[in-house]
């Protein structure tokens, strides 16, 4: 089993920044990647950004790409993202979630971090 973390949460103005982080414990060596996942009121689950542990590669839904920055420390099991140019469009619960053999499947799940953006 993997454990996650979240914490970084919080309300903030509309163009403003907020770091979230993640802190993974356990079985971390099954890990092959990592990301962050986003759920609105009334809407389903969404990812918004991965990383795959080894490569350091990473992956952006469009609507996030160039505002959004996700990274990962592999020494100290963690996963950043780094949110700027908020929208209240963003608002949402943010979950990080890690993968254990495919690298877009996730297995382990946080329990969430509330983001308010107020307009």
């Amino acid at each position: 089993q993997v454990q996650l973390v979240e914490s970084g949460g919080g309300l903030v103005q509309a163009g403003g920044s907020l770091r979230l982080s993640c802190v993974a414990s356990g079985r971390t060596f099954d890990v092959v990647a990592m990301g962050w996942f986003r759920q609105a009121p009334g809407k389903g689950r969404e990812f918004i950004a991965g990383v795959r542990w080894s490569s350091g590669d990473t992956y952006y839904v469009d609507s996030v790409k160039g505002r959004f920055t996700i990274s990962r420390d592999n020494a100290k099991n963690t996963v950043d993202l780094q949110m700027d140019s908020l929208k209240p469009e963003d608002t949402a619960v943010y979950s990080c979630a890690a993968a254990r053999t495919t690298w877009n499947i996730y297995n382990y799940w946080g329990q969430g971090t509330q983001v308010t953006v107020s307009s």
